[in-house]
């Protein structure tokens, strides 16, 4: 991926725009093109952001599983995604592919579709143990290269060079 050209993004599970946020930082060429998130709140802070110049219009969907497709083959250079985090995590019940917000299987019907460029992908240090491999093997089997690691929020500086006082460690793909 050339990083000096545009680089068309779809984002899934985009919560407050946390990933995007902070992927821009590192890449000012990014551009949405498309957001999926289900959570009223969430959505009405997106809505905020775009009407305020802090985030370039883009369509925004309400359920990845009605996500379209053929719009998008071939012409996604990123796909962000921080699917829901409760089969993995050691706060829940830790159920995996058995509990119903399970949604990786979703995520990789459109990964497949599609074919974006690269994927970003996000989720809990639980996930490691529970899931991870699937996850993995699933992008290898579509043709990509995987690597993977765990960060924390210390380990980050904001604005101010400041780093967090708290771990939340995260597993980014």
């Amino acid at each position: 991926m050339d990083i000096t050209q545009e680089i068309n993004t779809v984002e899934w599970f985009f919560g407050y725009g946390g990933n995007h946020i902070g992927l821009k930082r590192c890449l000012p060429n990014l551009r949405l093109k498309s957001v999926c998130e289900i959570e009223e709140f969430a959505i009405e802070n997106i809505l905020a952001k775009m009407e305020n110049g802090l985030l370039e219009a883009a369509p925004i969907w309400s359920n990845c599983k009605t996500f379209p497709t053929e719009p998008f083959v071939d012409r996604v250079d990123l796909f962000i995604a921080s699917y829901p985090c409760q089969p993995f995590s050691s706060a829940g019940k830790r159920q995996g592919e058995d509990d119903e917000r399970h949604l990786w299987p979703s995520v990789y019907m459109w990964i497949r579709a599609t074919r974006p460029l690269c994927v970003f992908l996000e989720n809990v240090e639980g996930h490691v143990s529970l899931g991870l491999s699937t996850v993995i093997s699933d992008l290898e089997e579509g043709g990509y290269s995987v690597a993977w690691g765990i960060f924390s929020a210390r380990e980050c500086l904001d604005g101010n060079n400041e780093t967090a006082t708290h771990q939340r460690k995260r597993v980014f793909i």
